[in-house]
Formats: C-alpha cells, sequence, structure tokens
C-alpha cells in the first residue's frame, strides 16, 4: 500500500503544472501568437534611464500573445482586472509603471513589442507590468489605448513542464452604474477618448506612403466625428497629420499636413460641418505610434488624429 501510494505520488509530481485561465471581456478578438520552444526573454524589471531598460534575464518557453478590443474600454479598464487575475494565479508583480512614469519613448522602444499592426502602443496611454513565479516563471503585461480600440500583449516565459497561462473571454458583467443625468446623447467612443485623452486617432483612413490623397470610403470615423461635432456645435478640434519616416521631415511635415486638410475638406464637403470647427496641421515624423523598422509599423504611423481643443 506505502509502495502504491509512492508511486502515485512520483507520477502526479511528474505531470506538468497547469496554469489558470485568465479572463477576458466577451468582444476581444485574438490577434497573434508567437512561441518559441527554448528562447531567452528580458524581463522590464524597472523604468527607462538614459536610454536603457533594466532587465532580468529568464530562458524557457517563451509565448508572445497579443488582443485587441474595439469600443469604450480603456487601457486602465482592462489592464486593473488583468494585473488582479495574474496575482490570483500565483504570479508575484516585481514591477509596473504607467506611460510617463515608464520612461514614456525611450521605455516603448526599450521593451520587446510585438509589431505592428498586432500591436498597437500610444506612448501616451499604456499600462505595463513585469511578474514572476517561482525561479523559472515570469510574464509581462503591456495594455494600451490606441484611436478606438485597446491593445494587450502578453509575453509569458515557462519552463518545459509548466504550461502557458490560458486566456478565456466570458460574457460582460451587467452595468450597475446609474443612468446619465445630465448626457441627453450617450457618447460614443471616439468622444470618450476624446474627454479622456485630449486625442484619439481616426482609425481606418487610408493613405499610401508619399501621397496626400484620401480614400473613397467611407470611413465610420468621420461619421462618428461628424456626429459628434453637429451634437456639440461649440467643440473645436485640430486635426493633426502624421507620416512614416521615408523621406525628409520638412516634406514629411508638408504631406502630414495635406493630409490633415484632407480629412477636414471630407468633414465638410461630406458631412456640412461648420469649417470654424476644425483646424488642420501637420507634424511630419515627430510623433510615432510604433516602430518605422517594419512595414507595419510605418503603416500605423501614416495617420490623422483629432485633438480637442474646447466643448
Amino acid at each position: 500500500m506505502i509502495r502504491t501510494f509512492a508511486i502515485i505520488s512520483a507520477v502526479v509530481l511528474a505531470l506538468p503544472v497547469m496554469a489558470s485561465d485568465l479572463e477576458l471581456p466577451a468582444g476581444v478578438q485574438f490577434l497573434s501568437e508567437r512561441q518559441s520552444p527554448l528562447a531567452r526573454y528580458a524581463l522590464p524589471m524597472g523604468s527607462a534611464s538614459k536610454d536603457e531598460v533594466p532587465v532580468q534575464n529568464f530562458e524557457g518557453q517563451v509565448l508572445r500573445r497579443t488582443w485587441r478590443l474595439t469600443g469604450q474600454t480603456s487601457a486602465m479598464q482592462l489592464y486593473v482586472p488583468m494585473r488582479e487575475q495574474v496575482q490570483d494565479a500565483g504570479f508575484e508583480v516585481q514591477f509596473e509603471c504607467q506611460a510617463r512614469s515608464c520612461g514614456g519613448f525611450d521605455f516603448r522602444f526599450g521593451i520587446e513589442v510585438v509589431p505592428a499592426p498586432d500591436m498597437l502602443v500610444d506612448i501616451g496611454d499604456f499600462q505595463f507590468l513585469s511578474a514572476t513565479k517561482g525561479d523559472n516563471q515570469a510574464l509581462s503585461l503591456l495594455v494600451s489605448r490606441s484611436g478606438l480600440s485597446t491593445y494587450m500583449q502578453l509575453i509569458e516565459v515557462t519552463p518545459s513542464t509548466a504550461d502557458p497561462i490560458g486566456i478565456a473571454p466570458v460574457e460582460p458583467r451587467p452595468d450597475t452604474r446609474p443612468p446619465k443625468q445630465t448626457e441627453q446623447v450617450e457618447e460614443s467612443g471616439l468622444a470618450e477618448a476624446l474627454n479622456a485623452h485630449g486625442r484619439v486617432v481616426l482609425d481606418g483612413l487610408v493613405f499610401e506612403t508619399g501621397s496626400s490623397r484620401l480614400g473613397s470610403g467611407p470611413f465610420e470615423v468621420l461619421a462618428q466625428l461628424a456626429a459628434l461635432l453637429i451634437e456639440t456645435p461649440e467643440m473645436r478640434i485640430s486635426l493633426v497629420g502624421h507620416t512614416d519616416n521615408v523621406g525628409n521631415q520638412e516634406n514629411n511635415i508638408t504631406l502630414s499636413q495635406r493630409r490633415a486638410e484632407a480629412v477636414r475638406e471630407r468633414l465638410v464637403k461630406q458631412f456640412e460641418i461648420d469649417g470654424a470647427q476644425i483646424d488642420a496641421v501637420g507634424v511630419g515624423y515627430m510623433a510615432p505610434l510604433t516602430s518605422n523598422l517594419t512595414a507595419g509599423g510605418r503603416d500605423a504611423n501614416r495617420r490623422v488624429e483629432a485633438v480637442l481643443l474646447s466643448r
């Protein structure tokens, strides 16, 4: 009997360690998965300082996954419950930060980020944490709001005897908040982003490299913006054009200006928006969303943003 018990115990101990599932809200779209059977991951352990991010290296299976949630969910709203679930799964948070406290641009480009379009990071609106479990398990969680979507990246290092954390979508919890008393029109995700962050990327607009010509559309984001401007005639915004880093800055500033003006013209002519509500400027390649080293990154950086001036 004792010998049988010992054999069963040995078999149980030899089984892989199963990880707990983490739950995501319904509507989350799985974007990408990249797995390396044996690799090294530099886990960020502090804010960027002098263009460097302190790291601790972990070796094992490295799994990189990304998701996108389109709608009104902010980076913080997605990040907080994910952090709690990571801790409930037995991980200990070693470091966490928010955008500017992380080191902003230097931190974003000093850590590993899955290339666009599978992961987009707004350097002014992201949440990050590093966590460990025992001596040989580690993960990092990166959540960022970009345009009308919230992106999440999970990079995990596990030994060969452990399974990666599972991700399971769940039905959204019922909204128990009292109804708004002062708002006559329910705000869209675009309006909430403008109010919360002062700016929003106009997702879905099509510009080719070197061209200021706006595609024929239709562009849902422009319809949403036009509706907001019509409902709020006192609102003033600035359309800010951005480019990738192809070409010199002088030409890119001109190009980005023309792109912003093309969007303004579309709003004024197609949706009959008062031109006095909209300015148009261009900043060239000085404010990228992500790296220009890949085609996907350059595509993401060619954009126009709406910046709230007054309301």
